[in-house]
């Protein structure tokens, strides 16, 4: 018979992450994302009250963040698919996991940049939303299988608060679809 020894109390000590390393779970970091995008909201209660009823809340531009407003057609070009989980998986990889909303209904992807983009914005066949704009921004968590499948949702969710897309990558990908758009009409 094989003795089994118990964990003595040393091993039932919770591990100190080392100094200056901070753990947070996916909740923590959704929780904040909320508070962090609420700051963009005009009034804090009803946009909560958007976002519990209808899943998408009116946000100004211009504050926290700008939109870069982009057709599908560029996106799925420079994707090289129209393939929802593929163009994602792209998007997620060319804009460094910056967050991009999908509105399906519109045909359109929205990626989140800075704020002081809107004023250099130039690239053509796209909008950068700043200020006096409002975006419909879905509640954080919401994603592609949520159940109305023609709502906006987060193609790539934001990583974290404040950390938005490059407007340079932006660029280098609306570059992308528009080459890829050129050349399939060529031949």
């Amino acid at each position: 018979m094989q003795r089994t020894t118990l964990p003595t109390d040393a091993a039932l000590t919770p591990v100190e992450p080392e100094p200056g390393v901070l753990v947070h779970t996916r909740a923590d970091r959704e929780l904040a994302i909320v508070h962090w995008l609420l700051a963009a909201a005009g009034r804090h209660t009803e946009a909560r009250m958007q976002w519990a009823e209808h899943g998408i809340a009116l946000l100004r531009c211009g504050t926290l963040f700008s939109a870069i407003r982009i057709p599908e057609v560029i996106v799925h070009a420079a994707a090289g698919t129209e393939e929802a989980d593929k163009v994602d998986a792209y998007l997620a990889e060319a804009l460094l996991q910056g967050p991009v909303i999908r509105d399906p209904r519109q045909g359109r992807y929205y990626a989140l940049v800075p704020a002081s983009t809107a004023a250099r914005w130039r690239a053509p066949d796209t909008d950068c939303l700043g200020r006096g704009w409002h975006l419909g921004v879905p509640r954080p968590g919401v994603n592609r299988d949520a159940p109305d499948v023609w709502c906006p949702y987060w193609s790539v969710p934001m990583p974290s608060p404040g950390e938005l897309c490059s407007a340079g990558a932006v660029a280098q990908l609306v570059a992308t679809g528009r080459y890829r758009q050129a050349s399939e009409a060529l031949g």
